[in-house]
């Protein structure tokens, strides 16, 4: 577990899934600023990431070592409920709003790593616009390839210098992740999240589903239409996964119950 330790934490699969107020995630990221406590992380924990993390012992250690692990994604909720659990969503384009609304007043300094064609100072400058006050202190879109020694040197030397609070990083799952591993300790930062598609939906290159839709939990539909190609084989881990985690979720509970009414 992370250095920020969840108030209300429930196991999915075998991986964490934290179940905190949205505002309690936000009062503890701001204990961290404040304090400017480093290291600090927030994984986005959604279908795929867990059908990953079950197969990559990397990425299952970071989804594992995150101090919040939050829900992205229906499939992680009903997994959790085949095994008797409740879990909430809080997705990584709705953190980064609440976060940029949340830290406006409080002078958090946010820094995006990651997009392409100026896709996070679009968004940085629509998100200004919807919270007067927010800062974007920083952004850097990383080659479409792994960073070489000067270019990682770079970057974390500029997050230093812009004396970021938070590094949002939109490269897409896992690279994301791993690039949040790797830079984590030297980029001397409170908080970093891998926030996927954030960086597409807020600068406006992709559109986000509708409201209805986003409630129902059904945004995999709406983005397999918009995006078939890229979303096609993810959907295929995603189904996968929550498939296989039902049964298992199933298969424990009633293991469970046997044992309780054989004791």
């Amino acid at each position: 577990m992370g250095k920020a330790t969840p108030e209300h934490r429930v196991m999915v699969d075998g991986f964490p899934i934290d179940v905190d107020d949205h505002e309690d995630v936000l009062a503890a990221m701001d204990r961290a600023i404040q304090e400017r406590s480093t290291g600090h992380y927030i994984s986005i924990t959604n279908t795929e990431s867990i059908y990953h993390a079950r197969r990559i012992p990397s990425h299952g250690d970071y989804v594992r070592g995150a101090d919040f692990s939050l829900c992205d994604g229906v499939g992680v909720i009903i997994a959790a409920k085949a095994a008797g659990d409740e879990v909430t969503r809080y997705n990584g384009p709705i953190l980064q709003l609440d976060a940029s609304r949340y830290g406006a007043s409080r002078g958090w300094r946010h820094y995006y790593l990651g997009g392409a064609d100026g896709s996070a100072e679009e968004m940085g400058k629509r998100l200004q616009e919807q919270f007067p006050g927010m800062i974007v202190a920083g952004i850097y879109e990383p080659p479409f390839r792994p960073l070489t020694a000067q270019e990682r040197a770079e970057v974390i030397a500029d997050i230093k210098r812009t004396k970021a609070d938070i590094v949002w990083v939109g490269l897409g799952l896992i690279k994301q992740e791993a690039m949040v591993a790797d830079l984590l300790e030297e980029a001397d930062v409170p908080w970093m999240s891998g926030v996927g598609g954030a960086f597409d939906y807020h600068s406006g290159r992709i559109p986000w589903s509708p409201w209805i839709i986003r409630k129902t939990g059904m945004e995999w539909l709406f983005r397999l239409v918009v995006q078939p190609k890229a979303r096609a084989k993810r959907l295929y881990w995603s189904f996968a996964w929550m498939f296989g985690a039902m049964g298992r979720g199933f298969v424990g509970r009633f293991s469970g119950k046997q044992k309780q009414l054989g004791s």
